[in-house]
């Protein structure tokens, strides 16, 4: 969650540092360099920018917001049954 929100407060549009291993041994290309960048835009309703930047970036977003969800409704289900079983 708080990478999404890190993505959709930066700037899409310029390109900074980079924890990429092939883009930092001078590499041209990347499988997954402009992922980040294309969920960025993504959620700054750029679609066809990025869908350009990387075509992996519409469906990766909502592969993680899936996950924060199910994660979600688990830890709260597992809360609640502690919750319960505890209780006199």
């Amino acid at each position: 969650m708080t990478a999404l929100i890190l993505l959709y407060f930066s700037d899409p549009h310029t390109h900074h540092f980079t924890l990429c291993p092939l883009e930092n041994m001078g590499l041209e290309w990347c499988p997954g360099c402009g992922l980040g960048r294309a969920i960025a835009l993504f959620m700054h309703g750029e679609i066809e920018a990025s869908f350009r930047m990387h075509w992996l970036g519409i469906p990766a977003f909502f592969s993680i917001i899936h996950r924060i969800y199910t994660l979600s409704k688990l830890t709260y289900n597992h809360w609640t049954i502690a919750y319960y079983h505890e209780q006199p």
